[in-house]
């Protein structure tokens, strides 16, 4: 009798020890996942205060594609009204495509592409598009990462019982974002 209620103690002290090891692994994770989203958010906001620049020095050369400069405008501000994650992504894909088309607009004004302040501009922006899809692949790895988590047995069942649920979707494109923009004149 004895070395059954000590075989219990240690069943029940290893279900405890599990519980505790996969509860701290899942504050864990879902602390990672916002940190990686700010992340995501820091390179669009350093994207976002350089575009009034961009379109500054657009406007001078390309004073008539004013259809272009207003969307990037819009899906900038657009960015700047987003409250949810799911509204930033939206947002920041919007965003994507308005500046494709920018700088397609870009690419018909030769003197635009040789003046330093654009091409300055465009090497900043050039860094940040890249930050940004590295920040939001390192996103997705801690989504997927704590998904796993989050659905597999017995972390499941810890996190049903502890109210953590599958993050938000993966950052992706939208299909419009996808599309290559034309500019027609």
């Amino acid at each position: 009798m004895k070395g059954f209620l000590i075989g219990l103690a240690v069943v029940i002290l290893l279900i405890v020890i599990s519980t505790v090891s996969i509860y701290n692994g899942l504050v864990s994770k879902h602390e990672t996942i916002t940190a990686k989203w700010a992340q995501v958010e820091n390179q669009l906001q350093r994207r976002n205060d350089l575009i009034p620049n961009l379109v500054n020095t657009v406007k001078g050369y390309a004073a008539h594609e004013k259809t272009v400069l207003e969307d990037v405008t819009n899906a900038r501000s657009q960015w700047a009204k987003a409250g949810s994650v799911d509204e930033k992504v939206r947002a920041a894909s919007n965003l994507d495509a308005a500046l494709g088309r920018l700088l397609l607009v870009a690419e018909n004004y030769p003197t635009l592409k040789a003046d330093q302040t654009f091409l300055r501009l465009m090497d900043e922006l050039s860094g940040t598009e890249n930050r940004i899809a590295v920040e939001r692949m390192r996103y997705n790895d801690a989504v997927r990462d704590y998904n796993i988590t989050v659905r597999r047995f017995p972390g499941n069942v810890i996190a049903g019982i502890f109210g953590y649920k599958v993050a938000p979707e993966y950052f992706t494109a939208e299909e419009k974002a996808k599309a290559v923009p034309e500019v027609k004149f």
